[in-house]
């Protein structure tokens, strides 16, 4: 089997990198060849035997698309994305990796002959959502997005599942809640601070929190995003129906649970290192995502997440911090 990973050199791109190596398959069958690209080249995974191929790639170009599909890969994992904040401050760069970028590559696939099919696993966002919300919102929720990070990823949705209607691809589009914790350093994100709140005082650094201790959202680890594309990868055609785009499951939690969550598992002093200081845009962006999704046909499914944000934070500690805590 070979599968191509956009984003290869990303967080989630890393992960999902190492688990297949580790696994040494995919859907119950050897992954023989990796195709690995990102903005910058992605390293080559230690202790895989098989063949890879990693290297810079601007996604949008649309000979760079080509050339990742012309070996033909059998699964395509599509997370090479410019993230809400960013897409939000720079509006063109937004549409042009976003959108413009996921376009190439479909049409790529396309184009490189009518007996070829890949699946195609596509990252998208629960940011897709606009209000006014329901108390929770299930898949069918009209897509009214209030951010143009959201407005992309809808647009790729569509597109997804209007390319797999045809035959093109074998598409699953997977709504990501936010990642947390996310190891490494902040990105432009407008969700960064839910990671953040919790990331750096746990390594001893003070945390800004830019939006009030009430704001609600869904959160999974980067260890079940891993685990959603992998399971999405798995999913039939006939298993999926019309419905090609899925909101994952998650922990729906408070500003201010986040926080009750770090203080018990890691204690005051910890928890004393968040300071508050309000973003105007950070709040706006914000305040247009849902509060709590219903991922009832995800979880029928298959896909799982975590039980508590506790587990979350454990998770943590233990995978990228080695069970340590700064003092």
């Amino acid at each position: 089997m070979h599968v191509l990973i956009t984003g290869a050199a990303g967080m989630i791109g890393r992960k999902l990198t190492e688990r297949l190596v580790r696994e040494d398959g995919l859907n119950g069958q050897a992954i023989d060849k990796l195709t690995l690209t990102d903005i910058v080249k992605p390293a080559a995974p230690a202790g895989y035997t098989g063949k890879v191929k990693a290297y810079a790639a601007d996604i949008a170009d649309t000979k760079q698309s080509a050339k990742m599909v012309s070996e033909r890969p059998d699964v395509i994992f599509h997370l090479a994305s410019i993230v809400s904040g960013e897409a939000e401050l720079e509006f063109d760069k937004g549409y042009r990796i976003n959108l413009i970028g996921m376009l190439g590559l479909i049409e790529a696939v396309r184009r490189t002959g009518e007996d070829y099919h890949p699946k195609f696993v596509f990252t998208s966002s629960v940011a897709v959502f606009g209000a006014p919300f329901p108390h929770s919102i299930p898949d069918e929720f009209h897509l009214t997005p209030l951010t143009s990070y959201g407005t992309q990823k809808g647009i790729c949705e569509l597109l997804l599942a209007d390319y797999t209607r045809k035959g093109f691809l074998d598409g699953v589009g997977i709504r990501l809640p936010t990642i947390c914790v996310r190891p490494g350093k902040p990105n432009k994100a407008a969700s960064g601070f839910f990671s953040g709140i919790i990331r750096e005082p746990l390594a001893g650094v003070e945390a800004i929190l830019p939006v009030s201790e009430s704001v609600r959202h869904t959160h999974a680890t980067p260890q079940s995003a891993v685990g959603f594309l992998i399971h999405a990868a798995g999913l039939t055609k006939e298993q999926l129906g019309h419905r090609l785009n899925l909101t994952m499951p998650g922990v729906n939690v408070t500003v201010g649970e986040q926080i009750e969550s770090l203080r018990r598992v890691a204690g005051d002093k910890v928890a004393s290192r968040i300071r508050r200081e309000p973003d105007e845009l950070i709040m706006r962006v914000v305040g247009g995502w849902a509060e709590r999704v219903d991922a009832k046909r995800a979880r029928e499914l298959g896909f799982k997440a975590e039980d508590s944000f506790d587990d979350i934070i454990r998770t943590h500690i233990d995978e990228e911090l080695g069970g340590n805590i700064a003092a």
